[in-house]
């Protein structure tokens, strides 16, 4: 929840109680969330005061409701007024058939139907990670890139490498030179070098040209 920006956490009836020390550890520093988890009884009380119930589940129990997928939901939540609520089930059997009974929605993410169980945590991962992509989180930082080279630096490394060729009977026969030149040039303009680039790879070439040492 915490990676994701959800702070609001509901539990019902904890099988453990609450709070549960064990709960600390397995939350990875984001003990913030457990100190304000609010305990319920029954999920009727637990989602008393929201608008839009989605409930998690792989089967719809005989209850004849709208499915969503995750994507969806999020686009759901962030559309319509008033509180919404996404419930989970417990690790091993999921959301008893009243529970899904209280919801307005099915929350359903589409998998393989042989192989169509999640544990808990994937479950609210995908559903968290949907919902945090319009919040606007700070994305990961992304490479600089340094723009495309001069085109004279780039007209420069071709010109060197045809220098190169020629001796070596790389444009023959006469015939084929000219398109044999187009179709280097746009190899090597094709991948948009940077001035770095540009740079090192004349370096090579001129490495290249030198006499071997002694």
């Amino acid at each position: 929840m915490a990676n994701f920006g959800l702070r609001e956490m509901r539990l019902v009836s904890p099988r453990d109680g609450w709070p549960n020390p064990s709960a600390g550890p397995a939350a990875a520093g984001a003990d913030f969330i457990l100190d304000k988890a609010q305990v319920f009884e029954t999920t009727a009380e637990a989602v008393a005061d929201c608008a839009h119930v989605f409930a998690t589940t792989v089967r719809k129990r005989g209850v004849t409701k709208p499915v969503l997928t995750p994507e969806e939901a999020a686009d759901a939540i962030h559309a319509e007024s008033g509180r919404s609520a996404i419930l989970f089930g417990p690790e091993r059997s999921g959301l008893e058939t009243e529970d899904v009974a209280l919801a307005r929605t099915i929350l359903t993410v589409p998998i393989d139907p042989d192989f169509g169980s999640l544990n808990l945590a994937q479950a609210v991962i995908l559903c968290a990670y949907e919902w945090s992509k319009r919040q606007g989180l700070a994305q990961p930082p992304k490479e600089d890139l340094l723009p495309p080279g001069p085109q004279e630096e780039l007209d420069g490394l071709i010109a060197h490498l045809e220098r190169m060729l020629e001796p070596k009977g790389y444009f023959l026969p006469q015939t084929r030179a000219e398109a044999t030149r187009r179709t280097l040039r746009g190899v090597l303009t094709k991948p948009g070098w940077n001035h770095l680039e540009l740079r090192t790879l004349r370096g090579v070439l001129s490495s290249l040209e030198r006499k071997p040492r002694d």
